[in-house]
């Protein structure tokens, strides 16, 4: 089997595991997450708890995105944990994310630009309190700005035969809908990855 093709079995059965997780769970916290999956007798994690943009050491393309939310009084690390709720419910057809430090040739921000180039479906843990995740997928980053130090997410239609990213302004809307609803946003049983 080619890397192409592990990685991307091994992304289906993260998203497949975080679907039964949210069939489950109304939300899913550090104690659903910590344990991650098992691909091929290896237990891979979905998150890294101490960084926002996580690629498994045994995949080539990145997993997962975060958002936190804060807790009150707490600080306030990036301006997207203050606005993505606002952009979601306000309808914008992406959101912000903001990039890990100010180096956009970092490790993690490369993941972002390489996941928005090969249109990567992820998963999106969008924080709806402190400790606590919706996980949204598919995602995908649908841009990636270095100078601005950020990157755009859009959300797949959660029916499509594919997990491609909306491609046509009818799509995106959609899509955002089915996040607004909230719960587990998922594809088919086994949907085939687009661009993987």
């Amino acid at each position: 089997m080619n890397d192409a093709d592990r990685d991307t079995l091994m992304r289906m059965t993260a998203f497949e595991h975080v679907q039964r997780l949210g069939e489950i769970h109304d939300h899913l916290t550090a104690t659903e997450l910590k344990p991650g999956f098992i691909f091929d007798g290896e237990r891979i994690p979905l998150i890294n708890p101490q960084r926002g943009i996580f690629k498994p050491q045994q995949m080539r393309f990145l997993l997962s995105i975060k958002t936190v939310f804060p807790k009150p009084g707490g600080k306030v690390w990036y301006d997207d944990q203050r606005e993505v709720h606002r952009q979601i419910f306000e309808g914008d057809e992406t959101i912000d994310y903001a990039f890990m430090g100010r180096d956009p040739d970092a490790a993690d921000n490369r993941w972002l630009r390489e996941a928005f180039e090969n249109r990567i479906p992820i998963i999106y843990f969008l924080g709806i309190a402190p400790g606590c995740y919706q996980a949204v997928l598919p995602a995908f980053i649908s841009g990636w700005d270095g100078r601005a130090l950020k990157a755009r997410v859009a959300f797949g239609a959660p029916d499509q035969e594919t997990l491609a990213p909306p491609e046509t302004a009818l799509e995106r809307p959609y899509a955002l809908r089915a996040v607004q609803g909230g719960g587990v946003i998922a594809g088919l049983p086994s949907p085939k990855l687009a661009g993987v």
